[in-house]
């Protein structure tokens, strides 16, 4: 069975306040302070390792799940960790928010570092202004030939996880008029978004070394795609996603993707060639789905005509159907879906903690409690 990791992304955030706070180096250090007390297993020295790593923003906080073949071990791992993150983070009066995008007014800062030195001058407000919280999940291929004939044909599912993930409905103190304001300003980065069938790992690495030729990006680690082949892991990235509030969804979201990219790979392997949608039909499913999340249209990913967000989600679990029930998830996965339909996703929670406290500042307070609830 393949394997899964998740990759999320927090915002730190003041405990009482709610407002975004720049002490990722600190909350970090806590973290390398507990990990050399604790000896690592069967050693008489300190220094094991932790999961977290900063970001580009010092607002905000990154953990990667080890890889796992079961979904209910991850779902242990991402609650282990939120909650680790939120011991670290208390030690400097700070709380985790697994919201994608602020929505308090906030002026990032950007993290020290030449890479991130270097990203700031080539890209002025669009780094600047870049605090934002993804979700990206991992799955494990056997190969670049067969991962790029995965990214090939997964092409038009993605946008319904956008939608499905969507947690990032406020924007500099105000509503976005969107459920995932974070996949738009995200979609700023001139290598974000979806791109063109390739064929062959081969023109999947060449235009990678083009892109890069251009001068316009600094490595491979720039390539924003919406699914990429990992520059680090044999995998396949999936990065479309919001971060969740309710730490069941990214497990309900790896369960989905870890079908397509199953699926994908056996309709490769029987010689079934990938739909020809054109990109600029994915750029405006995307935007659907940022807009709307599940609380308004969506594009159908096998036709790309307008249809209800359960229509497009079912689509997308009948897509993946066989490969989930071969790996003993489909129970899981209906019963995700229906608990989504019927709670909603971050963006719905999101407002509706605004509806009922009357401001936003409470809206995150609570987010950061939801975040580290098991």
């Amino acid at each position: 069975m393949r394997s899964v990791g998740v990759e999320e992304e927090l915002l730190l955030v003041d405990e009482r306040t709610g407002a975004p706070l720049a002490v990722s180096g600190a909350v970090l250090a806590a973290a390398d302070r507990l990990a050399w007390r604790q000896p690592e297993s069967g050693s008489g020295g300190g220094g094991e390792d932790h999961a977290f790593e900063k970001e580009l923003q010092k607002e905000q906080l990154e953990f990667a799940t080890k890889p796992v073949t079961e979904m209910g071990e991850l779902q242990e791992e991402i609650i282990r960790i939120r909650g680790e993150a939120a011991r670290h983070a208390a030690t400097v009066g700070a709380a985790v928010a697994a919201i994608a995008t602020s929505p308090l007014p906030v002026r990032p800062s950007l993290n020290v570092g030449r890479r991130y030195e270097w990203m700031g001058k080539q890209f002025g407000l669009t780094a600047q202004e870049q605090l934002t919280c993804g979700c990206h999940v991992h799955v494990s291929v056997a190969s670049d030939e067969e991962g790029v004939a995965v990214l090939d044909r997964i092409r038009p599912w993605l946008a319904v996880l956008t939608a499905m993930s969507a947690n990032s409905p406020f924007w500099q103190g105000e509503d976005s008029g969107y459920a995932s304001y974070r996949s738009r300003v995200w979609n700023r980065w001139p290598s974000a978004g979806p791109v063109d069938v390739f064929g062959s790992a081969d023109r999947y690495h060449e235009q990678v070394a083009a892109m890069i030729g251009t001068g316009v990006l600094r490595d491979e680690g720039m390539i924003y795609f919406d699914a990429r082949l990992s520059a680090t892991y044999p995998t396949v990235e999936v990065r479309v996603a919001d971060v969740c509030l309710d730490a069941s969804t990214p497990v309900l979201l790896a369960a989905l993707i870890r079908g397509l990219v199953e699926t994908a790979a056996r309709a490769w392997q029987d010689g079934t060639p990938p739909a020809r949608v054109g990109t600029s039909l994915l750029r405006l499913a995307a935007w659907r789905a940022g807009r709307s999340g599940l609380d308004g249209p969506l594009l159908d990913p096998r036709t790309m005509r307008e249809t209800d967000a359960e229509h497009a989600v079912t689509a997308l679990y009948q897509h993946v159907r066989e490969a989930l029930v071969d790996h003993g998830e489909d129970e899981r996965v209906r019963e995700g879906i229906a608990r989504l339909h019927e709670q909603g996703n971050g963006a719905r929670a999101q407002r509706r903690l605004l509806d009922s406290e009357g401001a936003l500042a409470p809206v995150v307070t609570r987010c950061a409690e939801m975040t580290v609830r098991a």
